[in-house]
């Protein structure tokens, strides 16, 4: 007697990484499209940034080489916000882990990597959303890009290439910390002196010589500054200043990579063994 041969429609084939991460995607697009009021961060606030700085401090501030302090200072805005970008990963990670949401994808046959990279690329949808509207409000006080379309492209590219980058670090804590508040407490004290202990809001030149060596090696640095020479906006840096910020764009590449490469594994492991306890 023959044995019996398994009935192929009680196979399971699961679907690809990508396919289960797209479906990450999109369930992280239905939470926002259903609680609109998420995008408070990426919307009125890029104003509020945007408006109090050009407007409350601009004039206050010292325009560097003389030019538009609103062209200098969009750049440093954006830079804020895509580093805020851990911010977002690592609150919605702890809130799904919190919830149970976790637990309920690992009893499902997919892959536990799908959920980080839709995680992160949600996030970084998220924050495309505030570049967006810092972009539309700086054309509306006066800010220009002065370089080709593929410059202009290249500028943007930058920005997400580093929040990619940063998104390690928020899954990282997300994975680590045990709660939304330590969380939020967590990424304010790092992330607030790490964006304005740069040249995002003012010239490094007038700072004293060791917090000006540690902003200039301050890798959001390279990144403001790497948009700033691609648009066109802002001066040069000086004679005297960093490597960095002399070839901010290959800095920023290598900063992206370095941060990726570091946080990247230990996110990972951090990630896997929160949600095996």
């Amino acid at each position: 007697m023959s044995a019996p041969t398994a009935d192929p429609r009680l196979t399971i084939h699961p679907p690809s990484l990508w396919r289960q991460t797209s479906i990450m995607v999109k369930r992280s697009l239905i939470h926002t499209k259903r609680m609109p009021e998420m995008l408070s961060d990426v919307t009125a606030q890029p104003i509020m940034f945007v408006v109090l700085f050009a407007f409350v401090f601009g004039p206050a501030m010292p325009t560097p080489g003389g030019g538009s302090y609103s062209e200098y200072l969009l750049p440093g805005i954006m830079g804020q916000t895509i580093v805020f970008t851990a911010f977002v990963v690592s609150n919605g990670i702890t809130s799904d882990v919190d919830k149970g949401i976790v637990d309920r994808f690992r009893s499902l046959p997919i892959n536990r990597t799908s959920y980080l990279l839709g995680r992160a690329i949600a996030s970084l949808l998220h924050s495309s959303i505030g570049i967006v509207v810092m972009s539309l409000t700086g054309l509306a006080i006066g800010w220009r890009i002065h370089t080709s379309v593929l410059e202009a492209i290249a500028g943007f590219a930058m920005v997400l290439v580093f929040g990619f980058a940063m998104i390690w670090f928020g899954i990282l804590v997300g994975s680590w910390l045990r709660s939304v508040e330590a969380v939020n407490g967590f990424m304010f004290t790092a992330l607030f002196p790490l964006t304005f202990l740069s040249n995002a809001f003012v010239p490094t030149e007038p700072m004293a010589p060791w917090l000006r060596a540690i902003a200039e090696w301050n890798p959001i640095s390279s990144l403001v500054q790497a948009m700033r020479q691609l648009w066109g906006n802002g001066p040069h840096a000086g004679a005297d200043a960093a490597f960095p910020l002399h070839h901010p764009i290959l800095a920023t590449v290598l900063w992206s990579a370095a941060l990726t490469a570091v946080f990247a594994p230990f996110a990972l492991h951090a990630f896997r063994r929160r949600t095996t306890d």
